[in-house]
């Protein structure tokens, strides 16, 4: 923990990487809800409730996934460089 609280950089890293775990979580969340919502409707009443419910899940987990997939790849991509185990294009 002590190379955590001395290095800046890594300490920002470990924030992202957090943060990025978090989005990916509620994102893909987000599209069960919008799963559960679509068969719901479909095996009931599909109205306009079930349709905004899906449509809004939808939307809202691909605006959570879009940089907390890029972010958690960014992350993982500093550490191997760190290690030195990129192949070095």
């Amino acid at each position: 923990m002590s190379d955590l609280e001395d290095d800046p950089i890594l300490a920002r890293r470990a924030q992202l990487s957090t943060a990025a775990d978090a989005g990916k979580r509620l994102g893909y969340s987000l599209f069960g809800i919008a799963m559960v919502a679509f068969f719901v409707g479909l095996f009931t009443n599909f109205n306009d409730v079930w349709g905004w419910i899906v449509i809004s899940s939808l939307i809202a987990g691909s605006v959570l996934l879009l940089p907390a997939i890029i972010i958690g790849y960014a992350v993982k991509a500093a550490y191997r460089d760190d290690l030195g185990l990129d192949s070095g294009h």
